[in-house]
């Protein structure tokens, strides 16, 4: 017999398929909950939940319920919440609320940080929950986003969260130089010891709508856009420069936003830089999902667990992940 592949038979890939413990011993990449960061919604008030329409299984709690939530996260073996915030009164143009030491987001950080205080916190650095246009920066008489103007902004915001005790800032604004800007701030007023993680390579998605409605920003940006300084969806060598860019400015992490879509930028980010990267299964990404789970097309725990592992395969560090809960349950599970 003539065979086209002449390392055949004596290597037959499936022998090695063929148990279970082979399988085991033979496998690359390893999804666990110190992988995960959970994303959670949290409304001002007590005794508030409200449930998510496009996104199934996902709600906005105030922070009396948000904080069962923590402890089930911590329970579960989940290193980080990363807040978002529904801000309800209080919308400017000036975004002042962003940094009130007394709003929703300091006053939540604090009370975790009291009763979880091993539990990781990140906030958001963006403006979007805050202003009245939803964008994520100020704007001028036309309606772009000012860079540097916003860039202030986001700097009072920033030490606003570190004096609440936020152990990881994320500033996803994609504003040019906020990350420098916020490091000296930081350093400056001695929170030497807060860690950016900089949403580096966020693209103008199409996959965001469902976050907008849960924090309540997409009828404040209608039918405006983000194009002016979110990046591009064709651009990949344009990630690694603003990779490097952040890195050089102070970043400590980076995130590639959407996720799925975009592993090829994940992989390229993690081969040329080697540092901790993550990224963010967003909105869109798992509200699909879930329709189709809830649909019975997809088998629900197998796609699950398959999409977190396709993160880990392309390089990712960590996942953030409204599948967070169920995933560590299962993980737990074994």
């Amino acid at each position: 017999m003539i065979f086209a592949n002449r390392y055949f038979p004596a290597t037959r890939m499936r022998r090695m398929r063929k148990d279970d413990f082979s399988r085991r011993l033979m496998r690359e990449n390893v999804l666990t909950t110190n992988d995960l960061i959970y994303p959670v919604f949290v409304l001002e008030g007590e005794n508030r939940e409200q449930a998510v329409a496009s996104m199934p299984g996902v709600v906005r709690q105030s922070l009396d319920k948000l904080l069962y939530t923590a402890e089930q996260a911590l329970e579960l073996g989940i290193p980080m919440l990363s807040l978002f915030p529904v801000i309800e009164t209080g919308k400017d143009n000036a975004a002042q609320e962003a940094y009130n030491p007394d709003g929703l987001v300091p006053t939540v950080v604090r009370a975790l940080k009291q009763r979880f205080p091993e539990l990781g916190v990140m906030t958001d650095g963006a403006l979007d929950p805050y202003t009245v246009h939803g964008q994520d920066g100020l704007i001028d008489d036309k309606g772009y986003v000012l860079n540097d103007e916003t860039t202030e902004v986001l700097i009072r915001q920033g030490l606003c969260h570190a004096e609440a005790g936020v152990d990881v800032f994320g500033p996803s604004d994609m504003m040019d130089g906020r990350i420098g800007a916020l490091r000296d701030a930081f350093e400056e007023a001695g929170f030497i010891h807060t860690k950016i993680l900089a949403y580096s390579a966020k693209y103008a998605s199409a996959f965001y709508g469902p976050f907008r409605d849960a924090v309540g920003s997409a009828a404040n940006l209608g039918k405006a856009d983000k194009y002016n300084y979110q990046m591009d969806p064709a651009n990949l060598d344009e990630a690694i420069q603003e990779v490097a860019m952040d890195l050089e400015e102070g970043a400590d992490m980076v995130m590639i936003k959407p996720g799925l879509p975009y592993l090829d930028v994940i992989r390229r980010v993690k081969d040329t830089f080697r540092v901790p990267t993550y990224a963010y299964q967003v909105s869109g990404e798992y509200a699909m999902l879930k329709a189709a789970f809830q649909n019975g097309w997809l088998n629900e725990e197998k796609c699950m667990m398959e999409s977190l592992l396709a993160f880990k395969r392309a390089g990712a560090d960590g996942i953030l992940t409204y599948f967070a809960l169920d995933a560590a349950r299962v993980l737990r599970r074994g």
